[in-house]
């Protein structure tokens, strides 16, 4: 299945609501599986954003519909980008000549 990364910031509202709910993360991560996309892993990080999620779907619309579902909240705002293996991106080459 693809794979997706996803850097995402928190709004106001957000880190509100995640100050007084923090489970509510995981949550989240519950409706992200009804919307057809599975979790694999997620970091809270430092820096311009405060999540960095990968996921695994089975398509970009799938995704486009996971970030404008949880944008339209108004809580977070999210960056999708398609990502590849290296192992995956390094096979494209063999055999190649250039």
């Amino acid at each position: 299945m693809p794979t997706y990364v996803l850097l995402s910031s928190l709004t106001p509202e957000g880190r509100k609501t995640v100050k007084e709910r923090p489970n509510r993360i995981t949550e989240v991560n519950k409706e992200i599986e009804q919307y057809g996309a599975k979790v694999v892993s997620q970091y809270v990080v430092l820096g311009p954003y405060d999540f960095v999620t990968i996921l695994e779907a089975p398509n970009n619309e799938t995704v486009v519909r996971v970030s404008a579902e949880l944008g339209s909240r108004g809580t977070i705002q999210i960056l999708s980008m398609p990502a590849l293996s290296v192992q995956s991106f390094a096979g494209g080459f063999k055999g190649k000549k250039g």
